[in-house]
């Protein structure tokens, strides 16, 4: 149902998508680029409906009761528990992903490193430590409002050397255009 949607909304708002995804990737952190407006989930998780990539997205636990948590799963969402941990402190919400990833077979958790859709000269390394600690690849998945493409562009193996690796992935979000150009990459 959900892939009929999608298609149904890139139909009606031309969009075209430019499918990259390596079929044997089966963990990862994927990060959504630019993130300029509300309608960027919309096309997002259009895209990855119809790229058949299962790509998650992580939200508090206590959102996820109810009509409002079946509709926020059905879209991808999963619950995050900061359950405590050895110590008697909370785990961090990167701890929780990281384990989350380390954990299962196959998943593929979607963050938007600038955090909001207003500009961010510094975007959240949450993303870089998540995929490093969980030792997966960062794939960058991007909206280009002006060709009206959503894709996968480069693929990040974390090395350690994460203000090299995310002026590496600012660089190619540089070359696509957000819904409002103002707020996105410099």
């Amino acid at each position: 149902m959900m892939k009929f949607l999608s298609r149904i909304v890139f139909w009606i708002s031309g969009w075209s998508l430019n499918i990259g995804w390596p079929k044997d990737l089966k963990k990862a952190v994927l990060i959504a680029i630019p993130h300029t407006s509300n309608w960027d989930i919309l096309y997002a998780r259009a895209a990855f409906f119809l790229m058949d990539i299962p790509v998650r997205f992580t939200i508090k636990k206590e959102v996820m009761v109810g009509p409002l948590g079946w509709l926020i799963k059905a879209l991808g969402g999963i619950a995050i528990d900061r359950k405590r941990i050895p110590g008697g402190r909370k785990q961090t919400y990167t701890e929780a992903m990281v384990n989350m990833l380390k954990d299962a077979d196959e998943l593929v958790i979607m963050v938007t490193p600038e955090g909001t859709r207003s500009y961010a000269p510094r975007w959240k390394s949450g993303f870089y430590h998540i995929a490093l600690g969980a030792d997966v690849p960062i794939v960058i998945g991007y909206l280009d409002y002006k060709k009206k493409e959503a894709g996968i562009g480069p693929i990040i193996y974390p090395n350690g050397k994460m203000d090299e690796q995310i002026e590496e992935m600012k660089a190619f979000g540089r070359t696509v255009t957000g819904k409002y150009p103002e707020k996105g990459i410099r």
